[in-house]
């Protein structure tokens, strides 16, 4: 019998938990899908939201921790994070290491280059016309809710803090980290580079994995059940075949 995991996903800049809700239709019996929300969207939208990856990192174990409170111990958990959430998840893989109960059985990054690498052209400070253009041209993907006025003036300051929070990013330990390391990149991602997304080698102290799938910066967006498939089968999951 499988060992059921709990995969915890961190967003990428500007969006909610809901995003990855829609995954638990695909994962199988074996892999429970645990999104964890940042304050300033959806139902955490009157919360000031984080500038600072570590601070955000902190206030992340606290609400897993919460999360996990709610089942027995011990757990089997992976992470998952796309581009800002690769970062989020990398720090709060950090801080589980030596988190009582749990067993963090694979850190899975998303659309970034390695921690301590950043790019060169920046979106803070823009602006919003230029920010906006200059962060849909990042991402190769245009979120249809900014093209209403008024949600785009509640979306804005929450985009531009996190932005800022994944612009202005400095890892907060240069150790190695003991947990094994799946790098995930769109094969077509003008974004992030092959080389860029494989650095990731450079902080897994165990097992590491190159992985491409097909699409672009948010090919995640299009193929959840692919990505799906990767993930069931590098933790030895044996997920069922995606629904669609």
């Amino acid at each position: 019998m499988s060992v059921r995991t709990t995969l915890v996903c961190l967003p990428f800049a500007g969006a909610g938990a809901s995003f990855y809700r829609p995954w638990q239709r695909l994962a199988g019996e074996t892999l429970t899908i645990l999104p964890l929300q940042l304050p300033g969207r959806e139902r955490r939208i009157d919360e000031e939201p984080y500038t600072d990856a570590g601070t955000a990192a902190d206030g992340l174990l606290a609400d897993l921790r919460q999360a996990l409170d709610d089942a027995a111990r011990p757990h089997r958990i992976a992470l998952f994070g796309h581009s800002l959430g690769a970062v989020l998840a990398y720090e709060l893989a950090h801080r589980l290491v030596s988190e009582p109960g749990v067993e963090t059985a694979r850190l899975f990054v998303s659309g970034s280059p390695q921690p301590a690498e950043q790019r060169s052209r920046r979106a803070t400070g823009l602006p919003d016309d230029a920010f906006l253009a200059r962060v849909n041209e990042f991402a190769g993907y245009t979120h249809e809710a900014l093209e209403d006025p008024e949600m785009r003036e509640m979306i804005l300051p929450t985009l531009r803090a996190d932005v800022e929070m994944h612009e202005n990013y400095v890892p907060g330990n240069d150790l190695p980290l003991p947990v094994p390391v799946t790098s995930l990149r769109g094969a077509d991602d003008e974004l992030v580079s092959r080389d860029e997304a494989a650095g990731w080698s450079k902080v897994a102290a165990a097992d590491f994995r190159y992985v491409e799938q097909a699409g672009g910066h948010m090919y995640l967006t299009e193929s959840p059940g692919a990505l799906l498939e990767v993930i069931s089968g590098d933790l030895g999951a044996g997920a069922d075949e995606p629904c669609a």
